[in-house]
């Protein structure tokens, strides 16, 4: 947006950025509006006013120009209105405009929210000043004296607004004015302020101001940047409007979006939180609910006592947190700089109850959630557990996670929480759960340096060695599980071995299968299925039996079974679809495999497991089919588009080729795209050779990489495909020609060659 010379030149000014923009952009617009409406002063009965953005002088550069002329309705109005409009619209900048006599204004806004709230942010530009005191006033007092109605229609706004746009600090691509803890609720906590000035501290209210720059300063960027009145920070574009913040890249921009909006939304929820005590203490009166240590709950607040020994006590905060996950609590903001100015750090190693409270809070499962996030307000947990500091409100940015590195361990130990009753040790799965990513925030590999973190944790709160191992195991393999069923055949002894040398007792694996469950809930939908939940199930309860009886026993069901190999000896070609079983016999050909895939590719379904098993010339492929629009809409053209592959009746590289075109410029959904790797695997097999090939998603990934493998006469006789938001992890069980494992250098280094040249092939 521009409105001619008066704001084209900003644009290129680099040295005015973020809120600097904003103000020189606002002023610059106004300067170019007075002129437009200078004549109005003459015309009397009149008056122009900014409103919303605008009227609050917080422009960003695509923002709407908000406009309302008011008149008395003595004169013709219609003249002066064109005389404004036009050359506004004629600039090409979107004008937001509304004409109307004092009353109407007012009258609209007694039953029109939206309209009520822009009155509040009303500013003069020209015309009668009478007039315009007149409207301010009379706004005024309809707010406040309509607070009954006003407060609960925009608590309620709030709240759907929340449902609709999410909460900024954990979405991925959050909207920076809509979301919870965005621009929209710093707005709205200051239209509640004009009801009853004590709705917000002072503290609070000097507390809206930082984080309300970052939000707005990120907002001036992007539409800087994108020409776009649009407030949503896309992932492609939070690389390119970091820098012109002076962050050093954009995971430090969405951290600090991410602190922002947190202190947003705490406030937010201090506000709502005396809302509902005033409205509650008008219905009936509470009595005070003591927990000792000098800790009272009344009317859903805690308080602390004279009793309360901050100074002494340093077990108090863990203690209050408690109290307040366990009573639903909202714990005031003047207990919680109490406890962060006063409470001593906890000694080395913690008093037994320390750890006893700690446990017993995140027990409480989800109501732990929001205690620790007000303890982090303050930075208690980082005095708690100094350990925690770099993973405070650290992005991850890619969509297979929704949280940011800290919240997710809340979230994965609230899960933990809620099956805690499947283990012999909850506390110790509470806190893998709590500290199984803590090594994120650090330099390496998250498992590993998780481990020595965990350990010190651990020691420090007077833990057993042998505990500490137990945690340290969890944090060290706490993707083991998943990793493992997904990616490896469970029917393999040697799978179960591996499983089994490194988690090492029946009690470490029970508690990385629950651990397993807890942290893929809580990362994310993608993350969890019955699929998944049922491959973990299995591995875990045979590698347990292997660990009691020295068997791991035999599978559910063996592949093939009697009906698959009727199925073979058949000698009929079959194509059919049972639920989200696929079963494909047809003649023994080179790339069948590849084939399958890619009619399967074509109609946007996945594959999670494939088996493969010949006899007689013919070939069977029974696959577990994913998520896909095409099996769930149209199995039949899946099954036609299937035969048509097999029998060579249809250009899969073309057809795949115009598909990825079709998709090219969908919006990229991991800030991190893995590297391409191959990696070959001649141990955890007795009988094939297992490769994994990691790398970015695209289409016909599998259709490509599956024909390089028949290319090179790659017999596959098993896969596993497994998605993680962008990249994928995709396992082959296989054999050369000659049937047996495969050796030599030279020949692996052409197989790398050849799956690396199909990874960043079109198709």
């Amino acid at each position: 947006m521009t409105a001619g010379p008066a704001t084209a030149h900003l644009l290129d000014d680099m040295s005015l950025v973020g809120t600097g923009l904003s103000k020189a952009w606002t002023a610059a617009i106004d300067d170019w509006v007075s002129a437009i409406v200078s004549g109005v002063g003459e015309v009397p009965g009149v008056t122009i006013a900014a409103v919303g953005g605008y009227g609050r002088g917080q422009l960003s550069p695509c923002s709407d120009l908000d406009l309302l002329l008011i008149h008395d309705g003595s004169g013709s109005v219609a003249e002066v209105a064109e005389r404004i409009w036009y050359p506004i619209w004629d600039s090409g900048m979107k004008l937001g405009h509304a004409v109307r006599t004092v009353d109407e204004a007012i009258e609209l806004a007694s039953t029109d929210l939206e309209t009520a709230t822009s009155l509040l942010d009303v500013r003069w530009l020209g015309g009668d000043r009478r007039m315009f005191a007149d409207l301010v006033e009379r706004a005024g007092a309809l707010w406040t004296d309509r607070a009954d109605r006003m407060l609960p229609m925009l608590g309620e706004s709030m709240r759907e607004r929340h449902s609709r746009f999410g909460e900024v600090a954990f979405l991925l691509e959050p909207d920076l004015k809509e979301a919870r803890g965005g621009l929209r609720d710093v707005h709205s906590l200051r239209w509640m302020n004009q009801v009853d000035g004590s709705l917000l501290g002072p503290s609070e209210s000097a507390g809206l101001a930082g984080p309300h720059d970052t939000l707005l300063a990120a907002r001036v960027e992007l539409h800087r940047r994108t020409g776009r009145a649009n407030d949503v920070l896309l992932l492609q574009e939070q690389d390119e409007v970091a820098p012109l913040l002076s962050y050093t890249d954009a995971d430090a921009l969405m951290a600090d979006i991410a602190v922002a909006s947190r202190s947003v939304a705490w406030i937010e929820d201090a506000v709502l939180h005396r809302l509902h005590v005033r409205d509650s203490r008008r219905r009936f009166r509470s009595k005070p609910v003591r927990c000792g240590h000098g800790i009272e709950v009344l009317d859903d607040t805690l308080y602390l006592t004279d009793e309360a020994d901050i100074e002494g006590d340093a077990v108090l905060p863990l203690r209050v947190a408690l109290a307040a996950a366990r009573h639903d609590a909202f714990v005031r903001r003047s207990v919680l700089d109490r406890l962060a100015e006063k409470s001593p750090v906890l000694p080395d190693p913690w008093p037994d109850d320390a750890r006893d409270v700690l446990v017993d809070l995140l027990l409480t499962g989800s109501d732990a959630i929001r205690v620790l996030e007000a303890l982090d307000q303050v930075d208690l947990i980082s005095r708690i557990i100094p350990e925690w500091a770099p993973n405070r409100s650290r992005p991850q940015r890619n969509a297979y996670h929704r949280f940011t590195v800290d919240r997710h361990l809340l979230e994965t130990a609230a899960e933990a929480a809620a099956i805690a009753d499947r283990v012999e040790r909850p506390d110790l799965l509470v806190l893998g759960a709590l500290f199984h990513d803590i090594g994120k925030g650090y330099s390496g590999d998250h498992s590993v340096v998780g481990v020595e973190l965990v350990r010190r944790i651990a020691a420090r709160m007077g833990y057993s060695p042998s505990d500490v191992e137990v945690l340290a195991a969890l944090v060290r393999h706490h993707l083991l599980l998943p990793d493992v069923a997904s990616r490896r055949d469970l029917d393999d002894p040697g799978t179960i071995r591996f499983v089994v040398d490194q988690a090492g007792s029946i009690n470490t694996i029970e508690l990385l299968a629950a651990l397993t469950e807890a942290d893929s809930i809580a990362t994310g939908p993608a993350a969890w299925g019955s699929w998944k939940a049922g491959l973990v199930d299995e591995l875990a309860e045979r590698s347990c039996r292997f660990l009691r009886e020295g068997d791991p026993g035999e599978p559910p069901e063996t592949f093939p079974t009697d009906r698959h190999i009727e199925l073979l000896t058949s000698g009929e070609v079959v194509v059919a679809i049972d639920g989200h079983e696929l079963t494909v016999v047809t003649f023994d050909r080179p790339g069948m495999f590849s084939r399958v895939s890619g009619a399967l590719a074509l109609n946007g379904v996945e594959i999670l497991k494939a088996n493969v098993e010949t006899a007689d010339g013919m070939s069977l492929h029974l696959m577990r089919l994913g998520r896909g629009v095409g099996l769930e809409e149209r199995p039949e053209k899946v099954i036609s588009d299937v035969e048509d592959a097999i029998a060579g009746r249809i250009a899969l590289r073309a057809r795949l080729l115009q598909r990825s075109r079709t998709y090219r410029f969908q919006r990229v959904t991991t800030a991190r795209p893995s590297d391409p790797q191959v990696v070959f695997d001649n141990e955890t097999s007795a009988v094939a050779t297992v490769i994994e090939v990691r790398g970015p998603d695209s289409i016909g990934l599998l259709y490509r990489i599956t024909r390089a493998l028949a290319d090179l006469d790659i017999d596959i006789k098993q896969a596993k495909v497994q998605t993680l938001g962008h990249d994928v992890v995709d396992t082959f069980y296989v054999n050369p020609p000659n049937g047996t494992k495969m050796s030599g250098d030279t020949y692996m280094t052409e197989i790398e060659l050849a799956i690396l040249t199909a990874i960043v092939a079109d198709a």
